[in-house]
Order: C-alpha cells, then structure tokens, then sequence
C-alpha cells in the first residue's frame, strides 16, 4: 500500500494512493498514518480491505498539498557515510561501525514544501536517502531474528546537511543535520510487502535540472536488516521511528571547487525507485 497523508501543515488527513493512480480518503477509517496504526495489523487489515473493495471516497488530488506520510514521529535516527561510493567521494574510510546521529522531528516537512537556507550559511547540500520506517518494537535484536519483520515500510528522505555547521563548527554533526525544513519526508510510506528487497533500489537527486546522484541502495556498507539490528542494541526502536540509511554519492560536499553548494532559488528534485518524487524550493530562511 501507499500510505500519505494530505491537506495544509498540521493539519493533514490520511490518504491511500490506489493501483489505478487515484487518491483515496482514509479519515472515515483511521485518524492518522502514525506509528500507532503501524502496529495494529488489524487496523492496516481493514485499510486493505476497503482499499480492494473500492469504497474509499475519492480525493481531488488539484492543488493538495502533500505532506509528511508520517505523523507524531517518535525519532529520526541517521546512518552516515553508509555507501562505498560516498566514503570515497569525500575522502573517509569505510566505518567499521555505522556512524550514528539524530534528526529532530520537527526538521521533517512534506515533499513539496520550501526548504529553508539557513541565516548564515554557505555550505547547505543535498542527500537522497532510503528512509526505514518502524513497524514493530525492537529491542536488542538476535542474530537469529529478521530485522526486516520490524519494519512496516519505506520512503523517500531528503536528508539536508549544513557541511559548515556539521563538520567546521566542532561537536557533534547536529547542528548542521537540524535546521528548520532540514528533512522533506514522502511523498508515500509505501508498505514492505510492496517493496521487497530495500538493497535493490535506485536513489536519484537533480538540482536545478542537473542529476547529480544516481546511486543504488546495494552499495550500503551495512544493510537495512544490519542497521536495524544495530541501532536496536542502543536504543529502543518504536512504531513510528525513522531511520535515514545513508546517501550515495554526489554531494556537493565531494564535488571539487568550487563546491555547488546550494542557494535559494535553486530547485532540487529526488527520488527512490518506487517510493515516489520530491521537489523543493529552496528559500533563504
């Protein structure tokens, strides 16, 4: 299934995008798209079976905006330099462990919406991601367990970086990983069965026309199903967390000077094979 959810910024309803292209309204079923309907097998059974059964009310898609397929996320946990190809574009060695930080929240906007410059910024760059969406809690995971169980599905995430504040600025990666608008989310959550194997995906991302990423998910240096069971011997994973993969590479960060770093203005568009489109707008905050 496709799952999104749909209407003006905090405010969204749920929404399903059927076989046929056609957007359907869920708010007579469920409340929301969150975690709490992830973890109700029964709740996504009677999704199902309304969505085959075609009495789903049709949406008029002409100027809805779409926003985060997910709502009430709990945490967005990150895997950085997680593609061979990535590592060796900006010069790193391979991690032997993934490399590991947060993105708030409330970095996350819809697919289409305006990402915002940061004030004083001149080093703001451009990541395409498979994001994980969790399904079921997940703790301490064994090697005998299949991470994949745990997950309900996946989406496109724009993982937005500030290199200047990330890396020159001393500290942690954080603060230039959360900035405001700084994790465009969607346009779906497309559910696991639909997708099949998360290491056979295409990842793309153009700014202003010009692809500058085009990578494959099979060039991660710790699979999805590793990263899961990683991340669970440290923290709790939830219905409702997301877990950005890593990006491929591309980034302005690895290009040689002068760095295309981005400007307001500039138009950047991103995709996974599968999981949907984006395209935003860059403004300066």
């Amino acid at each position: 299934m496709k799952l999104l959810r749909v209407g003006t910024a905090g405010a969204e309803r749920p929404a399903l995008l059927d076989a046929e292209g056609v957007l359907r309204d869920l708010s007579g079923i469920v409340d929301d798209i969150d975690g709490a309907l992830l973890a109700d097998e029964a709740a996504l059974g009677r999704i199902r079976a309304a969505a085959g059964s075609g009495e789903l009310p049709a949406l008029d898609a002409e100027g809805l905006r779409i926003g985060p397929p997910l709502g009430r996320i709990g945490k967005i946990v990150c895997i950085g330099l997680n593609y061979h190809d990535h590592a060796r574009e900006t010069g790193a060695e391979p991690p032997a462990e993934p490399v590991v930080f947060f993105k708030a929240p409330d970095t996350v906007v819809g697919p289409d919406d305006t990402v915002l410059i940061p004030r004083g910024s001149v080093k703001t760059d451009w990541e395409v991601e498979l994001a994980v969406v969790i399904g079921r809690t997940a703790r301490y995971l064994t090697d005998d367990e299949d991470p994949l169980a745990y997950v309900a599905g996946y989406a496109v995430a724009h993982d937005v970086s500030e290199r200047e504040f990330q890396i020159e600025r001393g500290g942690t990666w954080d603060k230039g990983k959360n900035c405001e608008t700084f994790n465009p989310l969607g346009p779906w959550l497309v559910t696991a069965d639909e997708v099949g194997d998360p290491q056979d995906l295409s990842l793309r991302l153009w700014v202003n026309g010009e692809l500058k990423q085009d990578g494959r998910t099979a060039e991660q240096i710790f699979p999805v199903a590793e990263v899961v069971r990683y991340v669970s011997q440290f923290m709790v994973l939830r219905p409702g967390d997301v877990i950005n993969t890593g990006t491929p590479a591309g980034v302005a960060q690895g290009a040689p000077e002068p760095k295309p770093f981005l400007r307001g203005g500039d138009v950047v568009e991103l995709e996974v094979a599968g999981l949907g489109r984006q395209r935003q707008e860059l403004k300066d905050a």
